[in-house]
């Protein structure tokens, strides 16, 4: 009898170690709630902050300050992201943009004026392709090195250790190789459908929804290839900046080289 539940209490810890190991690597696709009124929204319906938290990913920043943090996924470029640079510019306000290999080789007069203009650039993967099936560290290591390296080439500086998944997919073992590599997850606390140029949102709709979303410690994903975008972030900055808040830069939040 006591042999029986020996084996059988070895089988159940066998079955719990397999669960958590599988459930670890589960694709998690990032979302958020949209309370309005510039109220804070919860990720993931707070499930995973203790994760995100203990592997230092940023998706919202603390609460008590009204700032908000910009940051832009830029896999390519057209007119509309040069006129965004020149608009973050103009208001002196800071941002991050992630990057693909393809702008660096395509575009990279844009890259260097990002460089120039003192925004931080961040790593958006070489392949942009879903990390949450990467199971292993190395495999990550190369995914992110390989635009790291274009832009040493391109640069000769460091791309910084910022980095925003693709699509915002993700696994628990993705935050724990990311912790482990030095890398720093950076998801968001607003986004919206910005992304297909064929479909762009109207101005005055985007406008008024950007600036009901706006919430303490923002942390606002945007995609600077928008039309819509390059129209109305002048007219947003501003309206934000009289409704009180100020823009802050991820270096603030976790300070990286």
């Amino acid at each position: 009898m006591k042999t029986f539940k020996r084996t059988a209490m070895i089988a159940l810890a066998f079955a719990l170690c397999f669960a958590l190991t599988a459930s670890s690597t589960e694709r998690i696709n990032w979302y958020f709630s949209k309370p309005g009124g510039n109220a804070r929204p919860t990720v993931l319906d707070g499930k995973y902050n203790e994760i995100l938290d203990k592997n230092g990913a940023l998706y919202l920043a603390p609460e008590g300050e009204k700032k908000i943090y910009l940051t832009f996924d830029a896999g390519y470029a057209n007119e509309n992201v040069d006129k965004i640079i020149e608009t973050l510019k103009a208001h002196s306000v800071p941002a991050t943009f992630f990057i693909l290999p393809g702008i660096i080789k395509n575009s990279p007069e844009t890259v260097k004026k990002m460089i120039d203009y003192g925004f931080t650039v961040g790593n958006h993967s070489t392949h942009h392709k879903d990390i949450s099936k990467i199971t292993d560290a190395a495999s990550l290591k190369a995914e992110l090195e390989g635009v790291e390296q274009k832009y040493r080439d391109f640069s000769g500086r460091e791309l910084s250790r910022f980095f925003r998944p693709p699509e915002g997919a993700f696994s628990v073992k993705t935050l724990e190789m990311c912790r482990e590599l030095g890398y720093i997850p950076v998801f968001w606390s607003y986004a919206y459908a910005d992304w297909d140029n064929a479909r762009q949102p109207d101005a005055a709709k985007a406008k008024e929804q950007l600036l009901d979303a706006a919430h303490d410690g923002m942390i606002l994903l945007l995609h600077p290839t928008s039309a819509t975008n390059a129209l109305i972030l002048d007219e947003v900055i501003t309206a934000l900046k009289e409704r009180g808040y100020t823009f802050g830069s991820l270096e603030e939040l976790a300070p990286v080289t």
